[in-house]
């Protein structure tokens, strides 16, 4: 089995698995049809779900739209599906390389780097796929992220070649003013998109946004 994905950038949805599924499906789908680049599911489980099943229903939808599927945190998921493409790791994992021999086939990987250098430095001497820093904006979702400063940012892209995202509060209004300030590659979104009327639409208005050069 290959890896057959390549993240670059672009918009990069997260799901809140604690949100009724059908509801979840639902606006996930319409957000796939406006051309998301990653899903990944948050590890923010209710008690009495049945993991393996949300999984098989979130990744048989990002298969037919040729998108990777991520798990947060809980790399072990990888041993028991092939729904998922790949892990996001919220910390440095310890023993990375005994991770990727226990799950026993190719996975893709990304890092939360919060404001921390030496983070982005482990994703690249590791070869993750991305890195995403947290928060820029405060947010009810990231609240256990503290705000990093765009010059952090600025100083990671000098450092890395990986793609860079940026979440935590993004709208289409704010990427516009923080791109004046910093580069990056995509962002991060869960309420921003989940909670719109028309998910498709508001993916599109966010694709503008970074299609904006300051």
């Amino acid at each position: 089995m290959e890896i057959t994905h390549k993240i670059t950038g672009g918009i990069y949805l997260v799901l809140d698995p604690a949100r009724p599924l059908p509801l979840l499906l639902q606006k996930l789908e319409a957000a796939l049809k406006g051309e998301i680049n990653v899903v990944q599911i948050w590890n923010n489980w209710n008690a009495d779900t049945d993991k393996l099943t949300l999984i098989e229903a979130i990744g048989s939808l990002c298969r037919q739209y040729n998108v990777p599927l991520f798990i947060n945190e809980e790399w072990q998921l990888l041993t028991e599906t092939l729904y998922l493409d790949g892990v996001h790791f919220d910390t440095i994992p310890k023993g990375y390389n005994l991770i990727k021999e226990t799950v026993k086939r190719p996975f893709m990987a990304g890092i939360t780097c919060s404001g921390d250098l030496d983070t982005v430095a482990w994703a690249d001497e590791n070869q993750l796929d991305y890195v995403s820093f947290c928060a820029m904006f405060p947010s009810p979702s990231a609240g256990s992220c503290s705000i990093v400063m765009p010059a952090i940012v600025k100083k990671a892209h000098e450092s890395t070649l990986l793609p860079i995202f940026v979440s935590g509060g993004i709208t289409p209004q704010n990427i516009i003013a923080l791109k004046e300030k910093t580069p990056f590659d995509g962002v991060a979104v869960i309420s921003g998109i989940l909670s719109a009327d028309d998910p498709q639409q508001q993916v599109q208005t966010y694709k503008d946004a970074l299609s904006i050069n300051p």
